[in-house]
């Protein structure tokens, strides 16, 4: 019978072991702090912010959500991420997108400080992800990972197709996959004959935002298939898999929703407790200079 992979499950015990860490760290006088910088009225943007308000209280981490108008310019946003980054009570930053067409999203992610990027997304994250150092990784490879970690499967000596790219997604799980010892194809939108690769997979993690692109026939009877597209059709939230035939063929498997996406929201908040942990190591070495 097919595993099915319940991230909504894989969420909650990460969020109780959240629970803990956070109590420890407010046993040491730490109150860990998540801020939220949101710039306009964007509606899917306010819903997550709320959701997020809402899951991080409830760990117990302290929630600040800063609002900007539509109209700010870039330099104000920068000054407010300025700001943020200055203030030893913030422990995480979160920039809310879209932004306003005025403010460029690659330099205002690089005016965070990469030690309180709880998306992982700065190029100082991105260039210590690359080598294998210490650094804070994007959620959503995050979750595609740790949703096979707990529920028991292991990358090491299995070949993984990541299907996508993307700069969020498929680039830096290449390299969070190869740490974990996996033999690693990438496919994309170029690629000819998708379904040779595929069904060549002992894993298959897919990323691109194109309902049903992976149906039954790409796939290697009892491989494990990762679902971490999403997509909204008539009303719905789908993803990459077409999971009623996948099913009836993988050994295992995400749905959608309910799957990766049960886990980002957990993992910005594991990530908001490792840069704890890095800003006190940054601390201790410029004290030590």
């Amino acid at each position: 019978m097919t595993q099915i992979l319940d991230g909504k499950q894989v969420a909650a015990i990460i969020k109780h072991e959240l629970k803990q860490e956070i109590l420890i760290h407010k046993g040491r006088g730490i109150e860990p702090k998540l801020t939220v910088l949101l710039v306009g009225d964007d509606p899917a943007s306010v819903a997550y912010a709320a959701f997020l308000g809402k899951v991080s209280t409830g760990t117990g981490v302290v929630f600040d959500l800063q609002r900007l108008p539509a109209t700010a310019s870039e330099a104000e946003v920068k000054h407010k991420i300025n700001e943020l980054n200055q203030d030893p009570a913030v422990h995480g930053i979160l920039m809310m997108m879209p932004l306003p067409p005025q403010v460029n999203k690659q330099r205002v992610m690089e005016a965070i400080s990469p030690l309180k990027d709880v998306d992982g997304l700065h190029p100082f994250n991105r260039g210590h992800l690359i080598s294998g150092g210490m650094c804070l990784q994007p959620a959503t490879p995050m979750s595609c990972l740790e949703i096979l970690k707990r529920s028991g499967i292991s990358l090491a000596g299995k070949h993984l197709v990541i299907v996508g790219r993307g700069e969020t997604v498929g680039k830096p799980l290449v390299f969070m996959a190869l740490a974990e010892h996996a033999t690693v194809s990438v496919c994309h939108s170029r690629t000819v004959d998708l379904g040779r690769f595929t069904r060549q997979a002992d894993i298959i993690i897919s990323a691109v935002g194109k309902p049903g692109l992976i149906t039954a026939e790409m796939v290697k009877p009892g491989a494990v298939v990762v679902d971490a597209g999403i997509s909204e059709v008539d009303g719905q939230i789908i993803g990459d898999v077409d999971f009623a035939g996948v099913k009836e063929v993988a050994g295992a498997i995400t749905p959608v929703p309910g799957g990766v996406g049960s886990l980002t929201t957990v993992l910005i908040l594991k990530n908001l407790l490792k840069g704890i942990q890095l800003q006190e190591q940054a601390r201790q070495w410029e004290e030590a200079k």
